[in-house]
């Protein structure tokens, strides 16, 4: 047994889910293929409560990491040091960020994922008390619907008290980047001694916050290999070969918003901007794109980035060096083209209503969600959770979600890099071009 855990823990954590999923998959198949409900039923009896277990943790900790880590984010932005370039470069990364979330929207509603699923068979796995709760969901999406934007602005700035109890994912993400900000403009305000030592220590202490937090998050990933393997078990024993249909149109539906994003999208931003032909400049950027597409890790491409930004875009120390850091903690435009996919396969999978309202509201949740994110620990599938709770799945319904996404993501989490990098670059080498902080003497 102890060579087995050390076995287990000496291997990659993305090999460990890999595996986990293929397995559960097979295993799930063959018992579809091979077994009587009643078998399956008090195999997975046993088997299920694994899965379930993983989406309760990560129930559990969904709220302090986005909450903390929106507050630490928001308060470690550098205001009044970069002054106007440093407002210009946070508003480009949240176009940017905008762009992608409705380039998502659009691509997800245009793929359609899981359309064609056998609705029947998805819905059999609610209890009545289950079904009770969507018939309530969606009383709740018809009372949203008539109150429409105003409805959706009112709801971001509920008591952060009452949205914690209530679920209310928008008001929690509005209030903590607020209380960040105030924090931030504190910090660079304040002239007395003692309330900047206070102001630090606060600071510190919700640092400390995330950190014992962050930690958490890993242990949880150290055990989500296990929990993909039951949940993979249970899915493909419940409806067969036929689940791995929406595998590949979501696959394809966010590589195909990538591309927009990277061939259609940025190259317009810099023409507009730049008044110069974009082509020869996302060229330039190829380097730090197929880094980021390999290593599947903003930080880890960072020193390329700022290289590629300096030496070959030409682009000047102070902005780089402030710029891209930064994008790589709030700007995650790959991870807000992927997750409407995700939304509007699970509203497929279980019939619920989204309209134009609940796309918005999809689209501002994204946004402001992906804030901070960047250094959280799994932090696409932190935001995957808030998207599929702020919808109102109850916990079956979001691990079969939450399992498909897993079974895909080291796919989906390279192309998603990719737009990221390429994205802080974009916006970098546009504040650049209007801020006069073109190094023209080399």
């Amino acid at each position: 047994m102890k060579q087995l855990a050390k076995l287990y823990f000496s291997s990659s954590l993305l090999m460990r889910i890999f595996i986990g999923f293929l397995a559960g998959s097979a295993i799930g198949c063959a018992m579809w293929l091979l077994g009587t409900p009643e078998q399956t039923t008090s195999a997975l009896q046993y088997i299920k409560p694994f899965g379930d277990l993983l989406v309760s943790m990560l129930k559990m900790i969904v709220v302090p990491v986005i909450c903390l880590s929106l507050i630490v984010g928001a308060a470690s932005l550098p205001i009044q040091r970069f002054g106007k370039v440093g407002l210009k470069v946070i508003g480009w990364y949240l176009l940017c960020s905008f762009l992608a979330a409705a380039v998502g929207a659009l691509m997800a509603t245009a793929f359609n994922p899981g359309s064609e699923a056998a609705l029947q068979a998805w819905e059999s796995i609610a209890s009545s008390s289950q079904v009770q709760e969507a018939a309530q969901l969606k009383a709740v999406q018809a009372e949203t619907k008539q109150g429409g934007i105003l409805s959706i602005l009112l709801s971001m700035f509920e008591n952060p008290f009452s949205a914690l109890s209530n679920g209310n994912f928008l008001a929690i993400i509005t209030f903590s980047i607020l209380f960040g900000l105030a924090l931030r403009v504190l910090l660079e305000g304040s002239k007395e001694a003692k309330q900047q030592s206070a102001l630090n220590k606060l600071m510190e202490m919700i640092s400390a916050g995330r950190d014992i937090i962050f930690k958490l998050v890993d242990w949880i990933l150290e055990y989500t290999p296990i929990g993909v393997f039951a949940l993979s078990i249970a899915n493909f024993s419940a409806y067969g070969p036929k689940i791995a249909g929406p595998y590949v149109e979501v696959t394809l539906g966010v590589i195909a918003g990538v591309l927009v994003m990277i061939f259609i999208a940025y190259p317009l931003l810099l023409a507009v901007v730049t008044k110069r032909n974009p082509i020869p400049i996302m060229k330039i950027m190829q380097e730090a794109i197929i880094t980021a597409f390999i290593t599947r890790s903003s930080a880890a491409t960072l020193p390329v980035s700022i290289r590629v930004a300096e030496d070959d875009l030409k682009v000047k120390n102070e902005l780089a060096s402030f710029s891209l850091p930064l994008g790589a903690t709030i700007n995650m435009d790959g991870v807000c083209v992927h997750l409407p996919m995700f939304a509007i396969l699970a509203a497929n999978m279980f019939s619920l209503d989204l309209g134009f309202s609940a796309l918005v509201v999809l689209v501002i949740t994204t946004v402001l969600a992906s804030i901070g994110a960047g250094g959280v620990p799994g932090g696409s599938l932190m935001l995957l959770f808030i998207i599929l709770q702020a919808m109102g799945l109850d916990p079956t319904q979001i691990s079969i979600i939450v399992a498909l996404a897993l079974g895909i993501n080291p796919i989906l989490d390279m192309f998603e890099t990719a737009n990221n990098v390429t994205g802080d670059l974009v916006c970098t080498y546009a504040v650049a071009s209007t801020s006069d902080l073109i190094d023209k003497s080399a």
